[in-house]
């Protein structure tokens, strides 16, 4: 039994596969033969999940999943959340994106916030979607090398570093992505105990 991850962010790819570990092997949207861009037009994670793993189910007929992950500010009313990858607008660049939310930050002392990941999974079988919630604050300034994203700004409740600054190992067993792969993985192994051990 074959999944295709529809993803062309090689960071969530790297970050996924360490994440779920050997026993876990997944096809790329190129193995598929599928090139084309994913709209994510709606204004909840689940949902723009769900239309990339439909989209390319349909495309290809396998197994597929899709993730939609957003960072939610309090102070921000919950921006920059479902539009978290484009929030300084197109190209994608997320150091105009963490200067964004730095700049709307100034003097804001509540600092709170949250990662949450939505996973879409789509099978002949039918539709699922798992979550991951990460909980904890914006950092007054940048700091790490390591991550992706707002990674630089972003302190998990209980650590004092950011997670550019974590272990990966770290990182990676405590993240929303982890959550919510977490959940997937206990999914797979009792739906498809043969795949995965």
């Amino acid at each position: 039994m074959e999944f295709v991850f529809c993803t062309n962010n090689e960071h969530k790819i790297q970050e996924v596969t360490q994440i779920m570990g050997s026993n876990f092997v997944f096809l790329k949207l190129k193995d598929v033969h599928f090139y084309d861009e994913i709209p994510e037009p709606f204004d909840t994670l689940s949902a723009n999940a769900a239309i990339k793993a439909n989209t390319v189910f349909f495309y290809c007929g396998k197994n597929c999943f899709a993730e939609d992950t957003g960072l939610f500010i309090d102070a921000l009313l919950g921006e920059p959340g479902v539009y978290s990858a484009r929030y300084a607008g197109e190209p994608v660049d997320s150091s105009k994106n963490i200067q964004k939310v730095m700049d709307k930050m100034l003097g804001c002392e509540n600092r709170k916030a949250f990662f949450k990941t939505v996973i879409s999974l789509v099978t002949q079988e039918g539709e699922w979607q798992f979550e991951g919630i990460c909980h904890g604050s914006i950092a007054k300034q940048l700091s790490g090398k390591d991550g992706f994203g707002y990674d630089p700004i972003f302190i998990p409740d209980g650590y004092t570093q950011t997670f550019a600054e974590m272990d990966v190992t770290l990182k990676n067993n405590i993240s929303h992505r982890k959550k919510a792969f977490d959940h997937f993985e206990y999914f797979l192994k009792h739906e498809y105990p043969n795949f995965i051990k």
